[in-house]
């Protein structure tokens, strides 16, 4: 079985819950990642703090190329994720827990494939089910079993380049195509893990309305005070679907078979 990976978004970065943890780092092609490495349940869990130790890296500049890659050659298989998002559906509100389906990018400077040319060569992936169908049900079984009940089982995610917040013109048309969530993370990190045929799945946390939805300005105050209130849950949640998670066959591992797998 391979090893399962968390990657933390704002303020999920805890692994009070893994047993043996020993701090690593790994330099890849792409740079070093930093991570922590310990068992839940007898199974090998990899925590990768997406921002960086102490927070320190905005999402347009987080290296997720190095991420991945590296979560690869650590013997990752599986990858459960966390992101805070702004919320563009009336009903989808605060304090919920969405497992996003599909996802809208419009994400601008960023590295989004491992397959630029040259000797990796050009690899086209599909992403139409851009998320691992197999952990989602995964995850809302383990929503059932802690009886967690805020909870959305499918949105679209709306990846911004940020590190700003979004104008209510970008959000009004963002809901107008389909987007119910906004975050800044999401993309390109879900389309590598599927390049390194790893199953993915992120887990959105609702911190507030957007900008034009929200009736106040926004701040980032408030989604570390969100996220801080909610970590528990969040934690609760991965670490059941962690537990209740059993190593399949997925399609996912399957996605660069038309050219001989992943070989970067």
């Amino acid at each position: 079985m391979g090893a399962i990976a968390i990657i933390g978004g704002t303020g999920v970065c805890d692994v009070r819950m893994l047993e043996q943890v020993q701090e690593g780092s790994l330099d890849t092609f792409y740079g070093v990642i930093h991570y922590l490495r310990g068992t839940y349940k007898g199974k090998n869990v990899v925590f990768l703090p997406r921002h960086g130790k102490n927070h320190s890296i905005p999402p347009h500049l987080i290296n997720y190329r190095a991420n991945i890659l590296g979560l690869k050659r650590l013997g990752v298989s599986t990858i459960f994720s966390t992101t805070a998002v702004g919320s563009l559906n009336p009903e989808i509100k605060p304090n919920t827990l969405v497992i996003p389906d599909q996802f809208l990018d419009f994400t601008k400077s960023r590295h989004a494939s491992f397959f630029d040319g040259g000797e990796n060569g050009v690899v086209h992936v599909d992403m139409t089910e851009p998320y691992c169908q197999q952990l989602r049900q995964v995850i809302l079984e383990a929503a059932r079993s802690i009886q967690e009940e805020k909870i959305s089982p499918k949105g679209t995610y709306v990846c911004t380049e940020g590190p700003r917040f979004e104008t209510p013109a970008e959000i009004n048309m963002f809901a107008k195509w389909g987007g119910d969530l906004v975050g800044m993370t999401n993309v390109p990190e879900v389309c590598l893990a599927r390049e390194a045929e790893i199953c993915y799945i992120t887990i959105s946390m609702v911190t507030n309305f957007a900008a034009g939805i929200s009736p106040h300005q926004l701040t980032h105050e408030e989604v570390l005070v969100c996220m801080d209130e909610n970590a528990k849950r969040i934690r609760s949640l991965i670490m059941k679907a962690v537990e209740l998670y059993e190593d399949k066959d997925c399609s996912c591992r399957h996605a660069l078979s038309y050219y001989g797998g992943f070989m970067v």
